[in-house]
């Protein structure tokens, strides 16, 4: 009971990063293709903050599920829209890590802010008040990092592969993209491989990276 217990406050404590992260991310994808002409998106309602206008089913479960990796539902974009259609679409791919980045440095600076506070009764309202906040912006670091660098594989349909995509010879582009109906089964299977046999091979790939990021925004895994 107790395992579970500290399970449920660990996942309490990152829920709400991981789906400002989520949300965050998919919106950027939504304004910059706005931003490139394609309106998609925008008339779609997925230009917003609101985490139910972007949450998929499945990416949930996945997301209460260590190491806690979720999706939301793809932004939709049309890329006829685009006077290039390519680098239209890399700048697209590129804006969701972008934001990560972005939600990354603005949790690090409430993290500092709450930390280096006065707080003089460490048993007082304030204290029950910040720490949780201080908590949840030291994860949502940590997610922010995580999720980014997670979306920044190459692998078809993550954004990684639409970037890499953009410095492919066209037709061969296109065969590479065409992987993405597959490449989601792939991302799951290592995800649960992971869990079984105890190496994660994304976690081996992506966590030192995080904890550089981490590390270079003033915050250490410890708190």
């Amino acid at each position: 009971m107790s395992d579970l217990a500290q399970y449920i406050r660990e996942l309490t404590v990152l829920l709400v990063p991981l789906l400002f992260t989520i949300t965050c991310h998919e919106a950027a994808h939504g304004l910059v293709a706005n931003m490139l002409g394609d309106p998609t998106a925008k008339l779609a309602g997925r230009i917003t903050l609101n985490p139910a206008r972007h949450l998929d089913p499945l990416g949930m479960l996945i997301m209460i599920i260590p190491p806690h990796i979720g999706w939301a539902k793809p932004v939709p974009v049309d890329t006829r829209y685009f006077k290039d259609p390519r680098t239209g679409m890399f700048l697209v791919a590129l804006a969701g890590p972008a934001g990560n980045l972005l939600v990354a440095f603005l949790c690090a600076g409430i993290f500092h802010g709450i930390v280096n506070l006065p707080v003089e009764d460490p048993n007082g309202l304030a204290a029950r008040v910040l720490v949780p906040i201080a908590t949840m912006a030291h994860a949502g670091v940590y997610v922010s990092l995580l999720i980014g660098a997670f979306n920044l594989l190459p692998i078809p349909p993550l954004d990684g592969s639409s970037i890499l995509a953009r410095f492919l010879p066209e037709r061969l582009a296109e065969t590479y993209l065409s992987l993405g109906r597959y490449g989601i089964l792939l991302v799951i299977g290592l995800l649960f491989l992971g869990n079984l046999v105890g190496f994660s091979i994304l976690g081996t790939l992506l966590f030192p990276l995080v904890e550089r990021g981490a590390w270079l925004l003033g915050v250490s895994p410890s708190f």
